[in-house]
């Protein structure tokens, strides 16, 4: 039995590790502080997380629920905007009425790479990120 024990114990911390984790802003490195405030001048409240050893910025701008991924010495790496459902391409909408039967989206996103200008559209479905190109083509579902 206590085995068992260690044995899920060590699966759920070694889960919990993978996933984004909510840290303090003081855990966060200076560069991507600095990069933030260049890009997003006036945002004051901003809830951080690490991810796969990026810096994820979640906030507020506009009345828009957005979020800045930056890598450790400050690049940013993408940006993603909260966007009515009704504003996602055409395709995306046909995608999910085709292979997720009766299933709204939840919530839908804009997803722009900085380094590119790539644009990506993310909609949850069922409890699943779905990732899809500027024109609406499936991409694949998001693993955390």
């Amino acid at each position: 039995m206590k085995f068992i024990k260690t044995t899920a114990a060590i699966l759920i911390a070694t889960g919990v590790a993978t996933m984004a984790q909510h840290i303090n802003s003081t855990q966060v490195p200076a560069a991507v502080k600095a990069s933030f405030e260049k890009a997003y001048p006036g945002v004051k409240t901003v809830k951080w997380e690490k991810e796969k050893g990026d810096f994820e910025a979640g906030f507020k701008q506009r009345a828009n629920e957005m979020s800045a991924v930056f890598k450790a010495d400050g690049k940013q790496t993408e940006s993603e905007m909260e966007i009515k459902t009704a504003a996602l391409p055409a395709g995306i909408v046909t995608y999910v009425k085709q292979n997720y039967k009766g299933a709204a989206i939840k919530e839908a996103a804009k997803i722009t790479k900085t380094t590119t200008g790539e644009v990506n559209y993310e909609a949850e479905v069922k409890g699943k990120d779905l990732l899809f190109d500027s024109t609406g083509k499936f991409i694949k579902v998001a693993q955390d």
